[in-house]
């Protein structure tokens, strides 16, 4: 994407956001074949020659219609490389499962009443977040979406990665260590 483009600077602020939302619904069967970033990319592409179709003002508008595009795009890859014939039921339900999901993230920063201001900042602290998660390690990164943002247990994470459940502590430990101190970095 062009740097100069402010457009392109406004779409680029959620990369890593897309990205851990990717990594968490990229096709397990698809996934030698399919990179989550490959994904997020053309979602970005056609965000911005999409731009003026988005009828938004704000980032949680902006955030929306972009996971509509990624829940199109991973339906799409799944139908081009041939694993699965498009399915309408299917691409709707990756756009419920991404709203999901990124409602769980948002809740991580939500607070029940706050000013406009401290909107703001959490939706700079939720941007930061998303870009600390995805520059984690996949293992740490995936841990810690299931384990604290789809709440599932460390056994249940454990049989999902195919790790003992104190392998998976050990992730989530080493992980969350990494994330605050890339996020006391920011501030």
């Amino acid at each position: 994407m062009d740097p100069e483009n402010p457009r392109a600077t406004d779409l680029e602020r959620f990369r890593s956001y897309l990205y851990v939302l990717a990594g968490r619904h990229v096709d397990r069967r698809l996934q030698g074949k399919v990179d989550a970033s490959d994904v997020v990319q053309l979602t970005l592409l056609q965000a911005l020659a999409a731009w003026n179709q988005f009828r938004g003002r704000s980032d949680a508008e902006l955030a929306a219609w972009l996971r509509q595009i990624l829940a199109r795009q991973l339906a799409n890859t799944a139908r081009d490389i041939g694993r699965q014939k498009r399915d309408a039921a299917r691409e709707r339900s990756l756009e419920v499962a991404l709203d999901q999901s990124a409602a769980r993230l948002e809740m991580v920063l939500a607070a029940a009443d706050s000013s406009p201001s401290q909107h703001a900042q959490r939706n700079e602290q939720f941007l930061q977040l998303t870009e600390a998660l995805a520059q984690l390690p996949d293992a740490q990164r995936e841990a810690i979406v299931l384990h604290h943002l789809e709440q599932r247990s460390l056994e249940e994470v454990g049989r999902h990665m195919d790790r003992t459940a104190v392998a998976v502590a050990g992730l989530i430990k080493r992980g969350l260590r990494a994330l605050r101190a890339r996020l006391q970095e920011t501030e």
